[in-house]
């Protein structure tokens, strides 16, 4: 069986590849279809596409070389370029490539059962204003497979023998060992060269139903959305006060978006929700809360100092849970008036928040109340996402999260000590429970 499972970033992973792309770009700018190919072929080996591909000079640097190079050619063959033809234009619609969904599916199937995934990708260093595109497909990249190689870095470019050679000794794999995925025959040619097995893509859905033989995987079943790798996933600190600090895993770019988790839970609730919003094109900061996790758990805790400190953390948008809705009350100038509410109803917001499902609890007998005595564990809930959570409440106990409830009366002496004034936004908190 196979234990890798390599993919070329162009025409395997998204769409359009780089010479539909430059097809597509000749018909609507007026020139001689194959014209951007022939460039290439004319120039030789050393063409600034390739340059920009082995990161030998950046896309500011290799735009002006590539449209001098484009004038040269055209010119010999007795054409001028029309006056719309701008390499800027060009390399900005190859940033508005589309993911194959089916394939990123794929991966993280193939990652579940422990086939490693690899992107190799001709890729650039993008340092133009427009850069926001490339980087929105690395974004994903990173966060979808094991491992991106980008040719930039490499110094070498698809189909050259030694990317592939790089990427297979980065996961410690024989050739024999890893199927390729793309769809230029140079490269396929390339690939099994090296003694790798390869599938040249013509279709995307034939090419998966390869994998699934290759692999012994039903790559389209069982699909469940992406989830962030504890070991995979960037790790910070920061301190909100002399003694106290709270963890956090980070991931994306853009506008920032945090996550603070109920109880009694960690960071890693959040675990399906931040490779999305990420992907979506926000930074992610997910927190472990005082007492959870590897943030802090003195022994008595005032989360009123936590809101306090909250102050700090201005231009975020707060998905929050349980006691957060305490922060959204004495922090209202930090929320911009488009934040969805659960009601615009002020009154029905008013009864739902006094739904405690506790009431219901009572109702049924008791909690656990006509539930099974071994109940199957969650799709969700795999052996290693319970091992982590093991791993974390061992490491904090639950003193820390059960001191948010034994505080109540101190943060109520809190809350009553902050400004009055006329409710603007009523919040609520609730649980949808099953009563039998």
């Amino acid at each position: 069986m196979k234990k890798a499972v390599l993919f070329s970033l162009w025409g395997a992973v998204v769409t359009p590849h780089l010479a539909q792309t430059f097809q597509k770009f000749e018909e609507t700018t007026g020139i001689s279809r194959g014209f951007i190919k022939n460039v290439i072929a004319k120039i030789g080996s050393e063409n600034a596409l390739y340059r920009l591909e082995k990161g030998k000079v950046t896309l500011t640097q290799m735009i002006p070389e590539f449209e001098a190079e484009c004038q040269k050619v055209a010119a010999d063959l007795g054409l001028s370029l029309p006056a719309q033809f701008s390499a800027q234009k060009l390399f900005s619609d190859i940033g508005q490539a589309e993911f194959y969904k089916p394939v990123l599916d794929a991966a993280a199937v193939l990652r579940r059962h422990g086939i490693s995934t690899c992107v190799l990708a001709n890729i650039w260093v993008d340092d133009t204003d427009q850069r926001d595109g490339v980087a929105r497909i690395l974004s994903v990249l990173e966060s979808h497979f094991n491992l991106v190689v980008r040719s930039c870095y490499a110094g070498v470019r698809i189909p050259e023998p030694d990317i592939f050679t790089s990427a297979l000794e980065k996961l410690a794999l024989k050739p024999q060992e890893a199927v390729w995925l793309d769809v230029d025959e140079e490269s396929i040619k390339a690939a099994e060269g090296l003694g790798m097995t390869a599938v040249q893509v013509k279709d995307i859905t034939e090419a998966l139903k390869e994998i699934q033989k290759l692999t012994e995987i039903e790559v389209t079943s069982d699909l469940q959305p992406p989830s962030c790798d504890p070991e995979n996933v960037s790790h910070g600190y920061v301190n909100i006060k002399p003694g106290v600090k709270i963890h956090y895993v980070d991931l994306g770019d853009g506008p920032p978006v945090l996550l603070c988790h109920g109880f009694p839970e960690s960071w890693f609730s959040w675990r399906y929700q931040i490779p999305a919003l990420a992907n979506a094109g926000f930074r992610v900061l997910a927190l472990d809360m005082k007492g959870y996790g590897d943030s802090t758990a003195p022994p008595a805790i005032q989360i009123a100092s936590f809101m306090q400190s909250a102050s700090d953390l201005v231009h975020c948008y707060v998905l929050r849970n349980e006691c957060m809705c305490d922060l959204s009350h004495t922090r209202e100038e930090r929320y911009k008036p488009l934040v969805l509410r659960a009601s615009k109803d002020c009154m029905t917001a008013l009864a739902l928040s006094f739904c405690f499902p506790c009431l219901l609890f009572c109702l049924s007998g008791g909690l656990f109340v006509g539930s099974l005595d071994d109940p199957p564990r969650s799709a969700i809930l795999s052996e290693s996402v319970l091992q982590y959570y093991v791993q974390q409440f061992t490491k904090s106990g639950f003193r820390g999260p059960l001191n948010w409830y034994r505080n109540g009366e101190r943060n109520w002496r809190w809350m009553c000590s902050r400004p009055r004034g006329k409710i603007a936004c009523v919040m609520s908190y609730y649980s949808i429970v099953h009563a039998s």
